[in-house]
């Protein structure tokens, strides 16, 4: 039977991290946790619970996927490794099914499965991640950052980019794609996470984070993200600019051009109540969808303004 390891990585989880540790006892060979500058207890804990403990250089910036390549390379001869967040419970028998799997597929160089909120109906932003993570099993292009990985694979295409500071798990699983390697989901429960987003504001900052994944990774691969970019583009400046502008040519103007928003916000709730989501939360959800365009849109811009200046790429946190 294949040895797994498994690499948790976090900030300042708290007692998150403690159910995180606690859920993977037993599940694998080593168990490895990277922490980011925390200033709370979650060293202690990591070491009371058996873990080897990285701690990152502070001199440089933090990125998960920074803190998963250190967590990697502190491995003993891995040959798969599950990486986990440390705001994720690993749920049980998804390693075994994972292993399972990759052993039967040797095609295959990464699975994940299901991730769901712990709290999902505590507020509007947890139940819209909750929606964002489940997709259908089969083969994919990309997941999350909770993931079992072949070692020959990660090591294959080196590793995350540290420098990618968000979507940075899109961007490493193109790679694996560009290398030969099947991604898959397997129609397993895998992990519950806490995104414990609460007010409109850690939402923002992260419609403003995946904004920049969009950009940053679509710089690195033009052609992934392309779709989402072109929305952000369009909705999120192109038509409030004509909007602008209509209002010199006639005052009945703007008002059409505001129904553009209407019509997209209509059909993104429809879009989500074909996926199977309750009609009352996907007009809910709908409307921050239809929002995100302008957050995501600072996000864009905030990448290529970095870029430009040849600024680091610094985290955009939102808890």
């Amino acid at each position: 039977m294949t040895p797994v390891d498994v690499v948790l990585i976090g900030r300042n989880e708290g007692a998150r991290l403690v159910a995180a540790l606690a859920s993977v006892q037993g599940q694998a060979r080593q168990v490895v946790y990277v922490d980011s500058g925390s200033s709370d207890n979650s060293l202690v804990e990591a070491r009371q619970h058996g873990a080897t403990v990285v701690k990152l250089d502070m001199s440089t910036p933090f990125t998960a996927a920074r803190a998963r390549n250190a967590g990697f390379d502190a491995l003993d001869e891995p040959q798969l490794v599950m990486f986990i967040d440390g705001d994720c419970m690993l749920v049980d028998g998804f390693i075994v099914a994972g292993r399972a799997h990759l052993e039967a597929n040797p095609k295959t160089g990464m699975v994940t499965g299901w991730r769901s909120e712990i709290h999902r109906d505590a507020s509007l932003y947890n139940q819209l991640c909750d929606w964002e993570w489940r997709r259908p099993a089969g083969v994919i292009e990309a997941c999350g950052g909770d993931m079992l990985v072949r070692a020959e694979a990660w090591q294959g295409i080196g590793g995350m980019d540290p420098t990618v500071i968000a979507a940075e798990d899109d961007e490493f699983c193109t790679r694996l794609r560009k290398a030969g390697w099947v991604l898959e989901r397997i129609p397993h429960e895998m992990t519950r996470h806490d995104a414990n987003m609460m007010q409109f504001g850690q939402w923002w900052s992260r419609a403003v984070r995946t904004g920049h994944g969009f950009a940053q990774v679509g710089h690195l691969h033009p052609e992934y993200f392309s779709k989402e970019r072109k929305r952000v583009l369009a909705y999120g400046l192109v038509v409030p600019l004509l909007i602008l502008l209509s209002f010199a040519i006639a005052w009945w103007l703007p008002l059409i051009l505001i129904g553009i928003y209407e019509l997209n916000y209509i059909r993104t709730a429809q879009g989500l109540i074909r996926d199977g989501l309750p009609k009352r939360e996907a007009w809910r959800h709908a409307l921050l969808l239809t929002l995100s365009k302008f957050p995501n849109l600072i996000g864009i811009a905030k990448f290529h303004l970095r870029r430009l200046r040849g600024d680091e790429m610094r985290l955009i946190e939102y808890k």
